[in-house]
């Protein structure tokens, strides 16, 4: 190879390198992921409902590469004794999975665990008297699971 030919192709090389370094940020998730996370992640029924409506339409929130995978109750029943937990367990695991890609589980996973016996609370304020008390018991126990082994 000629001189002049190894230098037009260094030169091309670093074009295409810098076109590269460009475009890559372009396509990263947005640097308020962690905000956005953060306030799909609290204790709040405004919080719930602002993950509920992410989850709903997940494709305006692509650009934040969230996981939405989940495995709802895990080993535990999805619906206990009818009470319908699934939802609650859905954003648990959004939170869990999600924080611990970004590294900062460990930080978080108290407020998601408290979050979680929320949204449980929550499903069981739908009921009165013995279910209700029956339902409140249930969350108790899959909160108390989750802050021991989750």
């Amino acid at each position: 190879m000629r001189p002049t030919a190894t230098k037009g192709l260094v030169a091309a090389g670093a074009t295409a390198a810098a076109l590269l370094a460009t475009v890559a940020p372009a396509e990263a998730a947005p640097a308020d992921k962690p905000q956005v996370l953060a306030s799909f992640t609290q204790t709040s029924a405004t919080s719930y409902n602002a993950w509920a409506a992410a989850e709903a339409n997940r494709g305006a929130w692509s650009a934040y590469a969230f996981n939405w995978s989940t495995d709802y109750c895990s080993s535990s029943p999805d619906n206990p004794f009818g009470f319908p937990f699934q939802k609650s367990c859905q954003r648990h695991d959004f939170g869990y999975r999600n924080y611990k890609e970004m590294g900062t589980f460990d930080a978080n996973k108290s407020r998601l665990d408290s979050a979680f016996y929320e949204d449980l609370k929550r499903v069981c304020n739908r009921y009165s008297g013995a279910t209700k008390t029956s339902c409140n018991s249930t969350a108790w126990v899959y909160y108390q699971a989750v802050r021991a082994l989750g």
